[in-house]
């Protein structure tokens, strides 16, 4: 396993948790632009439809995979700006 690889890993679970609350804050942004509410509605929400559920999920699921991507990618990045390799 490279060096790189190895020293990357505390930074990459920092990186995780950070972009977890940023996805966090930016799936409850965007779903109170789209309904209006604050609260997005849990899987076992009985006043909540089955469409607005999925959508709510689907939402969900995309913002987080969008923010953690670009976070993965700039960390990186700014591992090899600083070390001179790719920790991948």
């Amino acid at each position: 396993m490279k060096v790189s690889k190895v020293a990357y890993k505390p930074v990459g679970l920092a990186l995780g948790a950070v972009s977890g609350m940023i996805a966090g804050m930016a799936f409850k942004q965007a779903w109170k632009a789209i309904e209006g509410e604050g609260d997005a509605p849990s899987a076992t929400d009985e006043d909540r439809s089955w469409p607005e559920i999925l959508i709510a999920a689907g939402l969900q699921g995309a913002i987080f995979a969008v923010v953690k991507a670009a976070v993965d990618r700039s960390g990186a990045a700014a591992t090899r700006r600083v070390t001179g390799t790719w920790p991948g």
